[in-house]
């Protein structure tokens, strides 16, 4: 094995997760081609992946009462996703301007500034960026 290519993220619709992903986030739009469910109904294949990033996410619209009961609970309310960023500051601010539910204020720890935020479907995530300098 060489690398994680997908993960899935299930979401109740797919134009909203693609644009909470795109605008919000700032991942690119990789694929978003028509499908098939296994019994044969249209669906889509829906990629989105942060710049830069090998491993993408299928955004999988809720199919049935059982996929739409783990939107936002598919980590059972943890921390599931961590999405590192060069400028932590930067895209804290963008999370804020954007109105995105942040449910710990930033901190340093000694793996880096974090903050857990909440995406569109309703998962929490760490921002992660690198650990500030000390003031001289």
């Amino acid at each position: 094995m060489t690398s994680l290519h997908l993960i899935t993220i299930v979401v109740d619709e797919y134009d909203s997760a693609i644009e909470f992903f795109v605008k919000t986030l700032g991942f690119e739009l990789t694929e978003d081609s028509p499908s098939l469910t296994n019994d044969g109904r249209p669906k889509r294949w829906v990629v989105v992946t942060p710049p830069g990033g090998q491993t993408g996410i299928l955004l999988a619209q809720a199919d049935g009462k059982a996929q739409s009961e783990v939107v936002g609970k598919q980590t059972a309310g943890r921390v599931g996703f961590f999405l590192r960023v060069e400028d932590f500051e930067a895209a804290y601010d963008r999370l804020l301007a954007a109105g995105i539910e942040i449910l710990s204020p930033p901190r340093n720890e000694e793996y880096g500034r974090v903050t857990v935020f909440v995406d569109i479907a309703g998962n929490s995530w760490d921002l992660l960026g690198p650990v500030p300098l000390p003031l001289s």
